[in-house]
């Protein structure tokens, strides 16, 4: 009981991977996904596995950087963190086979300010990229319904961005 329980709590490794940059120490663990994998590995096929899911991340995080609604987001951020971590939540949740290394959602998006309007800008952009990489509708709706619960600790901004 307690081995699989450290196997799935991680200490975050002093220095960063290849080409990313340091973040404040934290516990990894796959809980911090945000949600929990589906069963089987239906999904998992549905979005033609690991290369699919690679193709689906690397199309959506170059559509919201090229997106002028949410492209002010990801400025001065660590993409390749980004892709990295992104790649393992979705893996994770897809029942890939994948642990989770990143941060929880609340801690990941704290100081951006993302509002409501962002999020919909960036949930467009991965149905494009789902869409890209042909991946049934039926698929992509249930895999937004587990992304979904994660609106209320990333989107901290109700109305309109304040003028900057």
């Amino acid at each position: 009981m307690i081995l699989p329980l450290l196997l799935a709590l991680q200490a975050v490794p002093a220095t960063p991977p290849p080409g990313e940059e340091p973040v404040a120490p934290y516990v990894a663990a796959d809980a911090n996904a945000g949600a929990t994998p589906f069963a089987g590995d239906g999904m998992w096929r549905a979005f033609h596995g690991r290369d699919g899911v690679d193709r689906i991340v690397e199309d959506m995080v170059a559509r919201n950087v090229a997106d002028p609604r949410i492209s002010d987001i990801f400025k001065g951020q660590d993409l390749v963190r980004l892709r990295r971590t992104l790649k393992e939540q979705f893996c994770y949740i897809l029942n890939g086979g994948c642990r989770y290394s990143g941060r929880t959602m609340r801690a990941a998006h704290q100081d951006m300010g993302v509002q409501q309007a962002d999020m919909a800008a960036l949930v467009e952009n991965l149905q494009a990229a789902m869409r890209r990489e042909g991946v049934g509708f039926a698929a992509q709706n249930r895999f937004l319904a587990k992304l979904a619960p994660m609106h209320r600790d990333v989107v901290k901004i109700r109305g309109p961005r304040p003028a900057q």
